[in-house]
């Protein structure tokens, strides 16, 4: 309620409800909207009417002679006092009255009750007796009197020995501060006995105190039936809060519950400074008494104790009666509505897991790229484990390391932090112990060795769980739940482990899937002797690149033939000839630049794409770097062998419209070059010979 916040909370909703009840009850809500136009108050009637709605001393007055105005009745404001017990007095308030036993005890615990109606006032008894007493009112500093405000008052001063069956207290005020006296004094008396005649008996319906208790149990009924309505968690505590107003009229309320999750409380108050609320809280749950003016009830049911509801007084002000009890009794209606909403969200809960693995599994079935699967993971992951951020970790056995693949829920900066972060086996004894045993391990700031410690700590983790990712006996990482301060931790929760563990599995199963494609892929486009791309995939780079290669930029293709490779096969075997094809692959990779591709076409034909030439003369430099590769002998089961390689240079030069085309030709084109090379000046045939 934007309007409420922006109010000073000096005025109870209990007065406005009041006003409001009995313009409409005179006037019906047509006079209602009257009221409120003529007031200018930015409320509207609904919240007026409403207990936990505070509002100002000047939207009060503003009120109070907008009701006089359309009542057109000076005195309006003495007779809604008067009658408030007949129009709308809350139910609550009555039955405390009425347990006090008669007036006398009434107008002597008076002044402390006045802060639950009005801050800007003090009250003061001067005298009280069986049948009279004289009470002194005063205006704080600051405030302008007005006697309506005082005509109100009086009127609910004589009411008060109603509630007990008698008639109206009769009031002197000769002394009001709107006539220029310091206080307002209110002389009153009142009959000790009621007027009813001897012999006569009240019908229970006119009797106040029974009136009251079945207006209590109506409002109790309808606080619950308004709180199960609320639907989502947060919006129930909420109205626990404002509808505490109902049992007890108080300044400032507080209401702190268990998170359904674990973690930190679920707080929600009213009428108090945001600073003094985490001080109340912690002393709140931990059962400490929060002064004499607070009132303090569990709200618990007979399945759990969700945590505490306090109605908080001004020290020094206080309650009328044992609001103790009127509070415990809507606590327990609370507590039965927070069961039923915890049921209910337990039940949302389980549905949004159940739709996250189906989304998982959906995502899983959809990729067979590595990264792809570890996002998935991650992104799915919180809302199944109930973790506050997640990663998968993929395992590098090379290095014996475990990398970041993938991780959600971080911050920009710990994310990247995550991401650089590597673990090795021989630093990280939990990592060490996992390739062992194969086992989730539950770790923590605080409990963990010093390389892991250290790492949640940057990340501001306290808590996470590890568990490995398996394809049969082979590690190919982990996937992790984390927990920051203030977040739940699921590290002993056997359900949240079982859950990652069904995550893992599906994980596995899909990198295991996607690494074997991977390999399949590989083989298809990829040479198996020495591991380089094939003729398919050279011409694909070869095309892509001619395909990118601005108007003033070149693409080149060397093309290299072993000299006399089948003597070599001859002389040496075909297991040196596999060899020579290897070194010479090797060889290739080592003369190359950065960014050009060295691809086997066939048995001993070499190529190299070269993508960024300037012209074609770029690509000789390329062309001696090759031919210094041949200049040292091979050794071949130990044996140095000398063989050379002929050459073949074709150069692009421009866009190219049709890359796959182009890519053909400038492929022929080095293939000419090079047979030209090497027929030009060679012996018909000869055996490669070794070195002495």
């Amino acid at each position: 309620m934007t309007a409420a916040a922006a109010e000073p909370r000096e005025t109870s909703g209990a007065t406005t409800a009041l006003v409001l009840a009995f313009v409409r009850e005179q006037a019906g809500d047509a006079a209602v909207g009257e009221v409120l136009r003529r007031a200018g108050v930015p409320f509207s009637a609904a919240q007026l009417a409403e207990p936990s709605t505070w509002t100002s001393y000047d939207t009060r007055i503003r009120l109070f002679t907008a009701a006089a105005e359309v009542l057109e009745d000076p005195h309006v404001m003495f007779r809604m006092g008067a009658e408030s017990l007949r129009t709308g007095m809350a139910p609550a308030l009555v039955v405390l009255v009425r347990a006090m036993g008669s007036p006398r005890q009434v107008f002597q615990r008076l002044p402390k009750a006045v802060a639950n109606f009005s801050t800007t006032s003090t009250m003061t008894v001067l005298e009280a007796g069986p049948t009279s007493a004289t009470l002194r009112y005063v205006l704080h500093d600051g405030y302008v009197h007005s006697r309506l405000d005082c005509d109100y008052a009086r009127g609910l001063i004589t009411m008060i020995p109603t509630i007990f069956g008698l008639a109206p207290a009769h009031v002197v005020h000769e002394e009001c501060e709107s006539s220029g006296y310091e206080a307002c004094i209110y002389h009153l008396s009142w009959d000790r006995r009621s007027r009813w005649p001897w012999g006569r008996r009240r019908s229970a319906s006119a009797d106040p105190e029974l009136t009251a208790l079945r207006g209590q149990v109506r409002s109790l009924q309808s606080a619950a039936t308004d709180l199960v309505e609320g639907g989502d968690l947060e919006t129930v505590l909420a109205r626990i809060v404002e509808r505490a107003a109902a049992a007890v009229l108080a300044p400032a309320y507080l209401l702190a519950v268990s998170s359904p999750g674990g973690g930190a409380p679920m707080v929600h108050s009213a009428g108090l400074p945001a600073e003094e609320i985490p001080g109340l809280t912690a002393r709140l749950l931990a059962g400490e008494d929060l002064g004499p003016g607070a009132v303090t009830v569990d709200v618990a049911s007979a399945r759990r104790t969700h945590g505490r509801l306090a109605a908080l007084h001004r020290p020094g002000d206080g309650g009328l009666g044992d609001e103790r009890a009127m509070l415990a009794a809507y606590a327990g209606h609370a507590a039965a509505a927070l069961d039923l909403v915890m049921a209910l969200e337990d039940s949302r809960m389980e549905a949004r897991r159940a739709g996250a693995l189906l989304e998982l599994a959906h995502g899983l079935a959809q990729t067979v790229d590595v990264h792809d699967i570890c996002q998935t993971v991650v992104a799915t992951l919180p809302s199944i484990v109930g973790c506050g951020s997640s990663g998968v970790l993929l395992w590098d056995p090379a290095g014996a390391v475990l990398r970041t693949a993938a991780s959600a829920g971080l911050p920009p900066e710990q994310e990247a932090l995550m991401r650089a972060a590597t673990l090795r086996a021989d630093d990280v004894p939990e990592l060490f112990a996992m390739l062992t045993d194969r086992e989730p391990r539950a770790l923590s700031a605080t409990g963990s060795s010093g390389p892991l410690r250290d790492l949640l700590s940057t990340l501001g983790l306290t808590d996470a769980i590890a568990v490995p990712l398996l394809a049969g006996s082979t590690f190919l990482g982990v996937v992790t739940a984390s927990w920051s301060r203030g977040e739940a931790s699921g590290a002993a929760d056997a359900d949240v482990l079982a859950r990652l563990r069904g995550v893992g599995d599906q994980a596995s199963t899909a990198l295991q899937k996607a690494r074997l494609l991977e390999t399949v892929r590989h083989q298809a486009t990829h040479d198996a002797l020495t591991g380089l791309p094939n003729r398919a995939l050279f011409r694909e780079r070869l095309a892509a690149a001619l395909a990118a290669s601005p108007a003033t930029g070149s693409v080149g293709v060397l093309f290299c033939d072993l000299d006399r490779f089948k003597a070599v096969n001859d002389t040496y075997g075909h297991a040196a000839g596999d060899e020579l094809l290897r070194q010479v692959s090797a060889r290739l990779r080592a003369a190359i630049r950065p960014g050009d591709t060295v691809g086997r076409l066939s048995g001993d034909e070499f190529a190299v794409l070269l993508p960024r030439l300037s012209g074609p003369g770029d690509a000789e430099s390329v062309v001696a770097r090759v031919a210094e590769g041949f200049a040292e002998p091979f050794r071949l089961d130990g044996i140095p062998v000398d063989v050379g390689t002929s050459t073949g240079v074709a150069v692009h030069t421009g866009e190219a419209a049709e890359a796959s085309a182009v890519a053909e030709q400038l492929l022929r084109d080095a293939d000419a070059a090079m047979y030209r090379h090497k027929h030009r000046d060679r012996p018909a045939s000869s055996v490669p010979r070794p070195r002495d």
